[in-house]
């Protein structure tokens, strides 16, 4: 009985850099971050917002879509994958001319 009382709820208790895939910001400081099997709506102050915004492990890649770099498995077909890539994998368009600066960020990371 602990053990459910100690697991988390990543409703209300997650971690941006380790639970989430990729985050779009909409209007009113409403933020929308995306798990691999959840989707979470969030309204932040302008400070925690800034926060987000410059957290190293995010990359812009369109409008108001950021992409978290240790989540990336493959860039493929002008996708993003996150996971493994298949019918229900959780994926973002990306622009082909962000897709090299995102490969040459992530041999920095996995080297």
């Amino acid at each position: 009985m602990s053990s459910l009382l100690e697991a988390r709820n990543v409703y209300e208790d997650f971690e941006v850099d380790t639970d989430i895939l990729f985050f779009k910001v909409g209007d009113h400081d409403l933020v929308i971050f995306h798990g691999r099997n959840y989707n979470i709506k969030k309204r932040m102050s302008a400070e925690q917002l800034g926060r987000l915004l410059s957290n190293s492990n995010y990359y812009h890649v369109y409008g108001g879509c950021y992409v978290n770099l240790n989540k990336i498995s493959t860039i493929e077909d002008d996708c993003i994958y996150f996971g493994e890539k298949g019918h229900y994998a959780k994926n973002v368009r990306v622009p082909r001319r962000k897709q090299e600066n995102i490969r040459l960020l992530l041999q920095g990371l996995r080297s």
